[in-house]
């Protein structure tokens, strides 16, 4: 959804549900995405005939990791104990903090603009890649 509103460029309000259609999404599941990213102010709201939402801020602004917190909440690790030194604990609560770190560390330095600036697989003729940021048709019938 952000992709596709980065996409359009468009200052102007968009609805949800018009969204949900030109997606091929459910209108539902993409309106309580949208309310979450309101409430993290990726997206602005506005009500009435003319509403929807806007993105709030410029792409290169949002993270990939604050598109997964509005929405997943808080990456959080799950270790066994908490502990400020690291190396005194067990091999599994050191691996486990070193994945932590290193998936927020990736989230964190993908923006939506690099996903605009590349929206779709480049360099292979020919070959249809599936893509989840290239929405199928609506009316093209499944296989």
């Amino acid at each position: 959804m952000l992709t596709h509103m980065g996409l359009v460029g468009s200052s102007e309000p968009v609805s949800p549900r018009v969204l949900a259609e030109q997606l091929g999404e459910s209108p539902t599941y993409l309106g309580k995405v949208a309310n979450y990213l309101a409430r993290a102010g990726i997206l602005r709201s506005q009500r009435g005939v003319a509403g929807g939402v806007v993105l709030n801020r410029q792409p290169h602004e949002i993270t990939l990791l604050a598109i997964v917190e509005a929405c997943q909440g808080t990456i959080l690790g799950d270790f066994c104990e908490e502990a400020d030194d690291l190396a005194r604990t067990c091999a599994f609560h050191q691996a486990c903090a070193d994945l932590h770190r290193a998936i927020v560390d990736s989230l964190a330095k993908w923006t939506l603009a690099h996903f605009i600036e590349q929206p779709r697989p480049v360099g292979m003729p020919g070959k249809k890649i599936p893509c989840w940021l290239e929405p199928t048709p609506l009316d093209t019938p499944s296989s």
